[in-house]
């Protein structure tokens, strides 16, 4: 059979070429064709940047709990190299560092304070977990910046309306603060030193070899009244007003710091005490409000003769690597009282049933049932 020739085809049927050919199509449906797969390349893409800024958005977001809860200087890498470590090490029974214990005691309060950074970690590539790391910190750098700068005014104002200083603090000035300022250097000298001696002032003032300002030295504004007890230098430790002012203003409200010196309003203190003592195992508040008082201008890690990380350090090792049992339960009464302080307290462990029996709610219920019971027996 002959093959058909093209003058009997239908015109809309196309002439089938070889295979070094082409079915012939109009430009314009070329074209149509071009800009509809480029549209659903430009969806695609603004789909892609959305989800994108949607992690980076919430990454950061996630990341500003990091330098509150977590670690103030440590890197997130250093955390997640430690926990590795010791899973790659599991069967080894040599003993820890302190150094080490230090950062898996971080990863596991990075665990608690991003539950999910765990998992997401395991499952992402190295690239994906890099990227996530990095926005986590910018959020935590970015976090710490601002509650730096907000302590750094608060903290004028308190130190102004507690000790009516005669040369005011200005907020927006901390050349004046520090050792130059009375008050200022009164809060900072260490503990074993009498600030009112003029000799001890002015050795610290000069930065004399008797009188080096360290963070070996619990500093004056860690105490309560602002008092030690040489006898005792824990009675009193980390329990100053200006403190609990600090953490009420970073933890919770600005506003909130104006009542320090009461409980707090015990709003939902089952869950306020444990996340206290998450938050005050990690005493970031206490490094920001030396730095506050402090005539240093920007973060830095050390101020003179003062390493603000090794401070850190310290205080953290106060709370979490005590030396013994006795010790601990003192941290355990320490933290009890900076829950009351902060949250209240509450007694409602002591709502027994016979106690709810009595009270209104109860009586009432009671009183409605015997008026249905008396109507049901007079019909």
């Amino acid at each position: 059979m002959s093959e058909p020739t093209a003058e009997l085809l239908s015109p809309s049927t196309p002439v089938i070429p070889g295979l070094d050919g082409a079915v012939p199509t109009s430009a314009d449906a070329r074209a149509k064709r071009r800009i509809a797969a480029l549209e659903e390349e430009i969806d695609t893409l603004k789909q892609e940047k959305g989800t994108k800024q949607r992690k980076t958005t919430y990454y950061v977001a996630q990341g500003r709990a990091i330098r509150r809860m977590v670690a103030l200087y440590t890197s997130l890498e250093d955390l997640i190299s430690e926990n590795d470590r010791r899973c790659e090490d599991e069967d080894d029974s040599e003993d820890t560092s302190l150094i080490q214990d230090r950062l898996q005691r971080g990863y596991i309060a990075l665990t608690q304070a991003l539950p999910w950074a765990h998992d997401r970690l395991t499952r992402l590539d190295t690239e994906d977990a890099e990227d996530m790391l990095k926005k986590l910190k910018r959020g935590a750098d970015a976090a710490r910046g601002d509650d730096t700068s907000t302590l750094k005014d608060l903290v004028a104002s308190w130190v102004n309306q507690d000790f009516r200083p005669s040369r005011l603090l200005r907020s927006d000035d901390k050349h004046s603060r520090g050792f130059v300022h009375d008050i200022c250097g009164k809060l900072l000298c260490p503990a074993e030193w009498d600030w009112n001696n003029g000799s001890v002032k002015a050795g610290i003032r000069d930065r004399t070899v008797d009188y080096i300002v360290s963070e070996n030295s619990w500093p004056l504004f860690l105490y309560e009244d602002y008092t030690i007890n040489p006898d005792n230098l824990e009675q009193g430790l980390f329990k100053s007003k200006i403190l609990v002012q600090a953490f009420k203003a970073t933890f919770t409200s600005p506003s909130s710091a104006r009542e320090a010196d009461g409980d707090g309003d015990g709003i939902d203190i089952l869950e306020n005490s444990r996340r206290a003592r998450r938050q005050l195992n990690q005493v970031k508040v206490k490094t920001c409000v030396r730095f506050a008082l402090s005539s240093v201008t920007s973060w830095r890690t050390v101020d003179g003769d003062f390493d603000y990380e090794i401070f850190w350090n310290n205080i953290v090792d106060f709370f979490e690597a005590p030396p013994g049992p006795v010790a601990h339960r003192r941290i355990d009464k320490l933290l009890e009282w900076w829950t009351r302080k902060v949250f209240g307290s509450n007694h409602r462990q002591d709502l027994t049933p016979e106690v709810v029996s009595k009270m209104s709610v109860t009586a009432l219920a009671d009183q409605r049932m015997a008026q249905e019971d008396a109507a049901f027996d007079s019909d």
